[in-house]
């Protein structure tokens, strides 16, 4: 169902690519938007047990697209050094594909929005956050993308380097 990388020497293991997923700030959604053309959107997440985790108001483009198709990547860049003597960068990154459900249970719907404020401010106190998302509650919407196929890619020049230092 999901392609194998065309380049296999820079794959990276899953334990690399769910690293990446867990140390991101953010990345970027992507799914089937208006008229057929796809819709790409930066965004915060918390990832957790397989699933990418993140909020959105009740209405817009995204959850237009989401409704209609539940299917999308999301992809998060973890290293791009840009080498201009060599036209290139040294990349690495990670694009996960899945299906999109609404968290619409409430004890579910706030330990998601609770464990996305701890990733984001992990040193706030617990009245503080919960203060934070009961201002937000009502407009608020959680997603996850429960992960059916992850794939991790780096530069070539990453890998030969690992590689020297073996």
């Amino acid at each position: 169902m999901f392609r194998d990388m065309r380049r296999a020497k820079q794959k990276l293991p899953r334990e690399s690519c769910e690293a990446i997923l867990s140390n991101g700030t953010y990345g970027v959604l992507a799914v089937l938007g208006d008229e057929g053309y796809p819709y790409a959107v930066p965004l915060n997440y918390v990832y957790q047990n397989g699933r990418i985790v993140f909020h959105s108001a009740k209405t817009g483009h995204k959850v237009d697209a989401l409704a209609s198709c539940d299917k999308a990547s999301f992809c998060v860049v973890d290293k791009d050094t840009v080498v201009p003597e060599e036209y290139t960068t040294y990349f690495r990154s990670v694009i996960a594909f899945g299906r999109v459900r609404t968290i619409d249970d409430p004890v579910e719907k706030r330990a998601a929005i609770d464990a996305l404020a701890r990733k984001y401010h992990p040193i706030d106190t617990a009245e503080h956050r919960n203060a934070a998302i009961d201002r937000e509650w009502m407009p608020l919407q959680m997603y996850e993308l429960i992960i059916e196929h992850l794939s991790g890619k780096e530069a070539i020049e990453l890998v030969r380097a690992k590689h020297k230092q073996n």
